[in-house]
């Protein structure tokens, strides 16, 4: 039409319109400038912009903090492997995707739940001290309980538990069809090819490398990328954990324990100051325990027994039991209130007492008794925060935990630990993983239960649970769910918050693990309780908890919510529906979550 204009009208209406194109492509240009920086800044503060319905399936399923990992379990299950050796699958693959968390040279815990007879088993996976390492040895060294050795010395390395634990596990509780080279056969093909590293561990994987820089160590050449922490889609590969892996898978514990990989364990503490021995390595096993539990309501919480902090989740749930939680509303300020004086309660109690039980008497009938939560309870005060003595001991630390349920049934939980991160840092010869500095949660308090002593467990952050139902008479107890939240002194204050999100107030798993949650941790420099709140939470909650007396720490935002642990939870039936709670034939549907707070997911099939 432009060219059936007189000639000067068609100049204006072109000219206008080149104006127009121009400022259209300008303001996209500015809006499409503004998107990228809004996603780099949403990026880097790592903001939940995403919505993830449970997983729902029928015959079997997998959950942990990386989908690879998921997927090898899931692998695992489909070859007719059951969910035993679909866990220790996950565990070997998680080493090579997250090994600023986890690895062969950590420790781990597994509960069982048996699906044909409802027993439930625990592996204690941790390792002891070398047996040279007495309070007297580290005395000798100038250290103290005022100054202990340095977090990554070698001093705190412990036995690895985790390939023992491995090991036993599908020997004890796997399907047997499905050997031990088949199960780690997936984690071997991934440190051979690589695997491109996902977002959350890329983070955390530079957070450890600087730290331990900052702290004059740099970590081997065989968990970097170029000599630094890999970025998120960078491909890393580790040729040397895929030979440790196979050769665990040919020759079972001896190939760790004794042997290469032995040998060069011993070497490079030594090298840095070690005490450990290849008789400290060769005289490792896992111990089968009873784990402990309690009653929450008509369902049954079970966690694996001290040396393992298990306990504290307990206590926890036996003081809240008293607590009026349902009628105070979901994460409102009486609701956390109460929530954080059970947990400094429970904490105290159990930082005073765990340990391994080896070396002290722990009296767990009377912890565990009713009364004595009781007693606890009416400590609490509604109006102000009760006084409660500070801990001889805090405690920190990286986990990943996973869980999985297969056709049969059955159930396994599991988490795996290097401690703090890449745990000493020191990495064996040739083996592709680090030693866990776990010894640094010991106590150098002569007359603490926890005083370092040589072969001896320490006070264990680690833990993982199931959840039962209550049963007929004759009837096994019906699994209601594998769960757990990793994350140092998190752990038992995420099992709780998630679980009660499910019991007491109808969420599904998923939104269970997705609910902003609540951190309390004791500040020993500054001698006081800390509560850390999540993005989600309220100002009005976090000034009406300071009001209360309590010292407040609002709004946790970013990658800084890792402080609030990473879970996964495989629910068998939607029982935290009031609807189908009592319902006399439940569904077999297994209903699934996995944190947001991680890379990870569930699967099924």
């Amino acid at each position: 039409m432009i060219y059936n204009l007189p000639g000067a009208i068609s100049i204006i209406v072109t000219s206008q319109l080149v104006r127009l194109c121009i400022h259209f492509s300008l303001n996209i240009g500015l809006r499409y400038r503004r998107y990228r920086l809004d996603s780099l800044n949403m990026s880097s503060e790592f903001a939940f912009s995403s919505r993830r319905s449970p997983l729902v399936c029928l015959h079997g399923c997998s959950s942990s903090s990386q989908p690879l990992a998921t997927g090898i379990g899931l692998d695992i299950l489909k070859r007719g492997g059951n969910a035993a050796d679909a866990a220790v699958a996950m565990a070997a693959a998680l080493s090579v995707t997250e090994p600023c968390s986890t690895g062969p040279g950590g420790d781990a815990f597994c509960l069982f739940y048996d699906g044909n007879t409802g027993d439930i088993s625990c592996l204690n996976g941790s390792g002891r001290s070398p047996r040279a390492q007495t309070l007297e040895l580290l005395e000798g060294r100038d250290y103290s309980a005022e100054a202990p050795p340095p977090a990554f010395d070698a001093l705190n390395i412990t036995v690895p538990g985790a390939p023992a634990c491995w090991c036993d596990t599908v020997q004890m509780f796997g399907s047997h069809k499905v050997s031990l080279g088949e199960v780690l056969g997936g984690a071997v093909h991934l440190a051979q090819e690589g695997v491109p590293v996902a977002k959350v561990a890329a983070h955390q994987w530079a957070h450890w490398v600087d730290a331990m820089r900052h702290a004059g160590k740099e970590l081997d050449s065989d968990l970097l990328v170029e000599g630094e922490a890999p970025r998120h889609g960078q491909v890393f590969r580790n040729p040397a954990l895929a030979r440790t892996f196979r050769e665990l898978g040919e020759s079972g514990k001896p190939g760790f324990y004794q042997g290469r990989v032995a040998q060069a364990i011993v070497d490079v503490i030594h090298q840095n100051g070690g005490v450990m021995t290849l008789d400290d390595l060769s005289g490792h096993d896992s111990e089968v325990v009873t784990p402990i539990s309690t009653d929450y309501k008509g369902v049954r919480l079970w966690e694996p027994p001290p040396n393992s902090q298990g306990l504290a989740a307990l206590l926890m749930l036996n003081i809240l039991e008293n607590l009026p939680l349902q009628d105070l509303g979901h994460n409102s300020v009486d609701y956390v209130h109460l929530l954080v004086q059970a947990v400094r309660l429970a904490l105290t109690d159990a930082l005073h007492n765990i340990s391994d039980p080896d070396h002290v008497i722990i009296p767990l009938d009377s912890l565990l008794d009713k009364s004595h939560s009781r007693q606890l309870a009416q400590q609490i005060s509604m109006d102000r925060a009760s006084e409660v003595g500070a801990p001889a001991v805090t405690i920190q630390g990286d986990t990943v935990y996973f869980c999985v349920v297969d056709c049969q049934g059955n159930a396994c939980s599991f988490v795996n630990s290097n401690y703090m991160g890449f745990g000493s840092g020191l990495v064996p010869r040739d083996c592709g993983f680090s030693l866990q500095n776990r010894g640094a949660s010991f106590s150098l308090r002569r007359n603490h239960s926890n005083c370092i002593a040589g072969g001896k467990r320490p006070y264990h952050t680690i833990m993982a649970a199931l959840v039962t139902g209550p049963a007929s008479v004759g009837q096994k107890p019906r699994l209601l769910a594998a769960l757990g939240v990793m994350g140092a002194m998190m752990q038992p204050q995420g099992h709780v918050q998630v679980l009660l999100n499910m019991l007491e107030f109808e969420m599904d798993p998923q939104q269970a693990l997705d609910a902003p949650r609540v951190y309390v941790e004791y500040d020993q420099k500054a001698d006081q309780w800390l509560v850390h709140l999540e993005e989600g939470f309220g100002k009005e909650v976090c000034d009406e908890l300071r009001r209360r007396g309590h010292q407040v720490n609002w709004p946790i935002t970013g990658f800084n919510r890792s402080r609030f642990g990473r879970g996964q939870i495989i629910t068998v039936g939607d029982w935290w529906n009031p609807s189908v709670r009592q319902a006399a034939h439940p569904t077999r549907v297994l209903w699934a979550g996995s944190d947001p707070r991680a890379d990870g997911c569930s699967q099924g099939y």
